[in-house]
């Protein structure tokens, strides 16, 4: 996004804090998002992501889109980041779709509260689970979270009889030697109910992003992987009686 940059000087005109200066971010300390240097910007260099919504305003987007859920047996996926880190915004909004006979998704990583998965369950039609390394130290090395919390999370949500899809994003050298594509197998297979899993091949679309926030690529040596390792994982997987899809 830098290179966009033309120095015209228009975002330091009109920053009211004083502190645009075209291509570099602004301290977030002292930057009030209030994207006035967004609106000037004639190269698009600079640009607002996000702003605040209320759930009625939110419903009332959603609601525009009734007709390609209703012809499509689609709904509305709470992503992010991890929207149980808004819980209560979440659960308002799962409770107001539902309402309205919306049907609603939650990808979440299972990092949060358990009371909080089990109150969002009866609101929410499906969980997109992620599992990611089953090994609890190198997890936390890598992640940087516990493992034992997200593990005994998605137990509960398994018992609660919670529709969910397995997620396991398929990393070069990550998550995708036999060791912990098997304990991931095993694990799946011992839940109670949940018997779908999809396979996330890596995919370099949030680079761009990463750079634009000033921070290095800690990814660039790795690339997507390659179809046998595909077609291997699956082959691991569906060893475990599991629904084995790619993407999803």
């Amino acid at each position: 996004m830098a290179e966009r940059c033309i120095h015209c000087g228009s975002c330091i005109a009109a920053c009211p804090m004083g502190i645009a200066d075209g291509p570099a971010l602004p301290d977030p300390a002292r930057c009030s998002a209030c994207g006035r240097c967004a609106q000037v910007c004639p190269t698009g260099t600079r640009q607002l992501v996000g702003h605040p919504l209320t759930v009625p305003e939110l419903v009332e987007i959603v609601e525009r889109d009734r007709p390609f859920y209703e012809e499509t047996g689609g709904g509305v996926t709470f992503s992010g980041g991890e929207p149980l880190a808004q819980p209560r915004f979440l659960l308002a909004c799962l409770e107001a779709l539902r309402s309205r006979a919306i049907d609603t998704a939650v990808d979440t990583c299972g990092v949060a509260p358990r009371h909080l998965l089990l109150e969002a369950a009866p609101l929410t039609g499906l969980f997109l689970y992620d599992l990611k390394i089953m090994d609890p130290a190198r997890h936390e090395r890598v992640v940087g979270v516990p493992l034992a919390p997200i593990l005994e999370n998605l137990r509960a949500l398994d018992r609660a009889g919670t529709r969910i899809w397995l997620r396991v994003p398929l990393i070069p050298g990550f998550t995708d030697d036999k060791a912990n594509l098997e304990a991931v197998g095993a694990f799946a297979a011992g839940l109670e109910t949940t018997r779908r899993l999809h396979l996330l091949p890596y995919h370099r679309f949030g680079t761009e992003k990463r750079l634009g926030l000033g921070l290095d690529d800690a990814m660039a040596e790795v690339t997507p992987p390659p179809p046998a390792s595909l077609e291997t994982a699956v082959a691991i997987l569906g060893g475990f009686g599991l629904d084995v899809r790619i993407g999803g």
